[in-house]
């Protein structure tokens, strides 16, 4: 018998993932082609309504607890001077979301979403992977399984995000252990790499891959031992919005990076997903259409925080709400 494994609970999960409801999908595509308005006509909206109201099961829903969940981790991999900003900052900009002077907190308001914060063991940051494993098995584990928890408390709608000096660097490495290509096709400017600070960042990156090589076809193994306790505890959020038929929204470059390693485990692990939008970070749109996930928005951002799932988050409620509530030709008397 092979030995069990941390990862074996999570492989099961991913083995026997719920669909959508299709008669769902089926009265509430019949109800688009009895609302006020052309067929076709609000595009994409009428997309996402039918994907939303798939998940949830219903013909007419209506998003009521959208939650945006951030998860902050720290990284060993600053170690190698991969950016001008400080390991701190993590921690900093924590204290900054609790206190509500951060950007994710004016589009929550915005958008009437709620905001939890995760800060993921800040004061312990992950093994340098140019040197080491991110994380042991047992921990990266038990970082996901965290994860699965944190929609305790109900949602319907999961925006994700992250804050984390150095995670680009790891999304980066996790991308090029993924599916390939040239490190320098994969890592960017993150917070600001620059010069030496960038031709550090992707020799990192290269030498993080070469390192773990021989264990990278583990999808599993690619997490911890080149992601971070975000990137796991995100794949367990992802997994555990799943099973609970939660719509997932994506954030940017890190947070897809995250959602890549449940995609190469499972090609339809991200069909509840969407992403919504696409980040500046020049790898990122490369990522998507790795993950086959076409951008909700592109508005030029890069900052993280969930700030483009936010935001996307306001076109997800407006789409479902339209769909919803509209009056039908024959409530409204319109003969046509």
């Amino acid at each position: 018998m092979a030995a069990s494994s941390p990862f074996d609970d999570f492989r099961a999960l991913l083995n026997s993932l719920p669909d959508p409801d299709e008669n769902a999908i089926r009265l509430a595509r019949k109800r688009q082609s009895e609302l006020t308005k052309p067929e076709g006509s609000l595009g994409r909206l009428e997309d996402i309504a039918l994907w939303y109201a798939g998940w949830r099961g219903k013909e007419k829903p209506i998003v009521t607890r959208p939650l945006v969940a951030v998860f902050a981790g720290n990284h060993g991999v600053t170690d190698e001077n991969v950016t001008p900003v400080p390991r701190a900052v993590t921690q900093q900009m924590v204290e900054n979301f609790a206190a509500g002077g951060a950007a994710i907190n004016q589009i929550c308001v915005a958008y009437d979403l709620g905001l939890k914060i995760f800060d993921l063991a800040l004061d312990y940051p992950t093994m340098d992977i140019t040197k080491d494993a991110a994380m042991d098995m047992r921990g990266a584990a038990a970082t996901m399984a965290f994860g699965m928890e944190s929609i305790a408390g109900g949602t319907d709608l999961l925006c994700l995000g992250e804050m984390g000096i150095g995670n680009t660097t790891i999304a980066s490495a996790i991308s090029l252990a993924l599916y390939g290509g040239k490190a320098e096709e994969w890592t960017g400017p993150g917070t600001g790499s620059k010069g030496d600070y960038y031709r550090r960042k992707i020799a990192a990156v290269k030498k993080a891959v070469e390192l773990h090589k021989d264990h990278l076809n583990d999808p599993f193994e690619v997490m911890r031992r080149l992601g971070g306790r975000e990137i796991a505890a995100m794949m367990g959020a992802i997994l555990a919005a799943r099973m609970e038929k939660i719509p997932v929204i994506l954030d940017g470059f890190v947070v897809t990076s995250a959602a890549a390693i449940l995609h190469k485990i499972n090609p339809h692990a991200l069909d509840h997903c969407i992403a919504g939008h696409v980040s500046a970070e020049p790898a990122h749109r490369r990522l998507l259409d790795k993950i086959g996930k076409k951008p909700l928005l592109d508005l030029g951002m890069r900052l993280g925080e969930g700030t483009g799932a936010a935001i996307a988050a306001g076109v997800v409620k407006a789409a479902v709400l339209t769909h919803s509530q509209m009056a039908t030709f024959e409530q409204a008397g319109i003969k046509i």
